[in-house]
């Protein structure tokens, strides 16, 4: 459980009162735009900094009072890592699992990670994705209760990417509780059962991805018009609440069957409608309406 974690660098507040809990055995994801506290939160939870005020709960213990014995079910994965340059892969993976009671197979996690031909390759000659998927592994090897994992699929190809997603709910199946971060919207709305989504440090909403989605504002209908319409032709359509111009194409977006109140509401008035594209909001589109605002009134500064 997490309440009302600040956290500051100098002048910038990085997290600003952020609270949420967690249940077991969910994937709880974490998305935002870049700079937003992201990854400043999920390493305040994994002890790995220290925040400014607010608490922070896991399984009634602190990360910064009970760092040694929550790293005994933590596992964390960020978002860069370095190893010895001559180690190993599967030296690094054995080495990790030698520090928990319980730990996976070394060998069928790396086949798992795809990265059985190149297990006896040292870390200074993998490719930037194989060195995330062994990052991935040393995160997974402990077994443990909670995996905090932070862009797990960046630098992965799409096939590698959705054997990694297999692998995270794999995990989640057998009890492990998953702390995701990340900012491909496809992989929240496959993985996620419920999403914190932050924004200048603060928590904007918490909910499924589904009901997030829905936050889109409905139907968008693309189309290319036989002749020029005008704005007020256009809102006189049933259900219709936007209009988008982009060249030759409108996109309109509203509730109920759009597509079909475009069509008749214009070859009413003559114009035919081509290259007609539907489709309902999806997350990607809730999460440009939940994060679009004016830069000026964002604090400056990436995200440390």
């Amino acid at each position: 459980m997490v309440q009302n974690l600040v956290k500051r660098y100098g002048d910038f507040t990085a997290i600003n009162g952020v609270s949420f809990s967690i249940k077991e055995d969910e994937i709880f994801g974490i998305i935002g735009p870049n700079g937003a506290g992201k990854t400043t939160t999920v390493e305040c939870i994994s002890g790995l900094r220290t925040p400014d005020s607010g608490s922070i709960s896991i399984y009634g213990l602190s990360p910064q009072r009970d760092r040694n014995k929550i790293r005994e079910f933590v596992g964390v994965q960020l978002q860069e890592s370095s190893m010895p340059p001559r180690l190993k892969a599967r030296e690094a993976v054995k080495l990790f699992a030698s520090f928990y009671p319980n730990p996976m197979d070394p060998d069928a996690l790396l086949e798992t990670l795809g990265m059985t031909q190149v297990k006896n390759s040292i870390f200074k000659n993998l490719s930037g994705g194989q060195k995330q998927r062994l990052s991935i592994a040393l995160a997974l090897v402990g077994n443990p209760k909670v995996a905090i994992l932070d862009e797990l699929t960046t630098g992965l190809d799409p096939e590698a990417r959705r054997e990694t997603w297999s692998l995270i709910e794999s995990i989640r199946d057998r009890g492990v509780t998953v702390i995701l971060v990340t900012h491909f919207m496809d992989e929240a709305e496959r993985l996620c059962d419920r999403l914190a989504l932050i924004n200048h440090g603060k928590l904007a909403v918490l909910d499924t991805p589904e009901a997030i989605a829905a936050l889109a504002g409905g139907n968008r209908v693309r189309f290319v018009p036989s002749q020029p319409v005008d704005d007020k032709t256009l809102h006189a359509i049933p259900g219709l609440t936007g209009i988008e111009r982009k060249e030759r194409y409108i996109t309109v977006t509203g509730t109920g069957d759009l597509a079909a109140s475009v069509i008749n509401s214009l070859a009413g008035i003559g114009v035919h409608v081509s290259e007609i594209e539907a489709r309902r909001g999806n997350l990607d589109d809730a999460f440009v309406k939940l994060t679009r605002d004016d830069p000026a009134d964002a604090p400056g500064g990436a995200e440390p």
